[in-house]
């Protein structure tokens, strides 16, 4: 786990960031901001297009794959997972049971408020809108806004 916890928030601080997540990331695309105190599992597993920014004290856990497209923001206090706990073996305790993985993609172009979870398999459509504190359990449709726990269309975009 890479966890970039850091005291400094100045040019260099965001440089030095850059430099230690771009190389361990599957594939990354140009002019990536990675704020402070963001955990990343499983880097190898992700891969970032353009102009993205991962904002202070994010969480992400992509031991399931993650895709993040180009013109993506994904907002402080956000939580990415890509993959579920079972308990199809009552014979074991359920911390112990295997994981199921299930990527996640963000298309191009996507904005994520502050505090959004968003849960293993999802996929968020180009040109989308996550409201703050939602929880995306289902898939958002491109073109859209979605809010609450759980995440639902409260508009759809131009």
């Amino acid at each position: 786990m890479l966890d970039l916890v850091s005291p400094f928030s100045g040019k260099i601080s965001v440089l030095i960031r850059y430099c230690l997540i771009a190389k361990k990331l599957e594939g990354c695309g140009k002019n990536l901001y990675i704020g402070r105190g963001v955990a990343l599992k499983s880097i190898g597993k992700i891969v970032v297009g353009d102009n993205v920014s991962i904002h202070e004290s994010c969480y992400i856990d992509a031991v399931g794959g993650l895709r993040i497209g180009s013109n993506v923001s994904i907002a402080h206090q956000t939580s990415i997972l890509t993959f579920n706990h079972t308990w199809a073996d009552p014979n074991l305790p359920i911390k112990y049971n295997p994981i199921e993985l299930s990527p996640v993609e963000i298309d191009d172009d996507v904005w994520i408020g502050c505090g959004v979870r968003v849960m293993p398999g999802i996929v968020i459509g180009k040109r989308a809108v996550v409201a703050a504190g939602s929880v995306v359990t289902r898939d958002v449709p491109p073109a859209t806004v979605v809010a609450g726990v759980p995440a639902k269309v409260i508009k759809r975009l131009v």
